[in-house]
């Protein structure tokens, strides 16, 4: 069992994280700007007041935890430029203050994930720029994570399309590249990427870099 800061959990992928995390006994600190919006109620969750663009805040949260976890996003493009980078920077730097950081797992983007063609996500015509600015945001953020080694980071990039669905507990993984089936689609559910999640917190895997799942 895993003492488990989340910041964004009243959000669609926040919550299946929660849900999947209480679903295995972890216990769970919910971090959010307005804890009314957090309806869950379950022995092993307390929830929290906390600023994700605070360092300070971060640091509060993270205290004595084993892993925190962010699925903070930033709603438009516009919203996602001005939160994904910034809350990258004040993850980390909140976690330099502590003596013993636990390891952080961020949910990443899938704009940067090579396809088949040798190409990026990002590079596929015709994808409007409200996208764009979303997945640039998260490359960005990926950027960053890469300059740094003083932190035990995790950034797990969903597969092209992410939306709610079926909990099968299956999926493969990647690290760069894009996890497409047979027919060449790329795709998972919010609650099997919930399971990967969890998954890595329970069997790290990929500490400091990236990876990405799909079906």
């Amino acid at each position: 069992m895993s003492t488990i800061a989340l910041f964004g959990a009243n959000g669609t992928i926040g919550s299946r994280l929660l849900h999947e995390a209480l679903r295995r006994g972890h216990r769970v600190t919910a971090v959010v700007r307005d804890p009314a919006k957090i309806t869950t109620t379950h022995e092993h969750l307390t929830v929290t007041t906390g600023d994700i663009l605070d360092p300070a805040s971060v640091a509060a949260a993270a205290k004595g935890r084993d892993v925190l976890v962010s699925a903070v996003g930033g709603g438009d493009g516009p919203g996602h430029i001005a939160t994904i980078r910034p809350a990258a920077e004040s993850l980390v730097a909140g976690l330099r203050t502590l003596d013993a950081a636990p390891r952080l797992l961020t949910v990443g983007g899938a704009g940067s994930l090579r396809t088949p063609d040798g190409k990026q996500v990002w590079d596929a015509e015709g994808l409007p720029a409200f996208l764009l600015q979303i997945m640039h945001a998260h490359g960005d953020a990926l950027d960053f994570y890469r300059t740094v080694s003083d932190v035990r980071w995790t950034n797990l990039s969903p597969a092209a399309t992410i939306e709610p669905g079926e909990r099968t507990g299956g999926y493969r993984t990647a690290t760069d590249d894009l996890v497409t089936d047979a027919e060449g689609r790329s795709r998972i559910s919010t609650e099997d990427y919930a399971v990967a999640v969890l998954d890595e917190i329970e069997r790290p895997r990929h500490l400091g870099e990236r990876f990405t799942v799909g079906y």
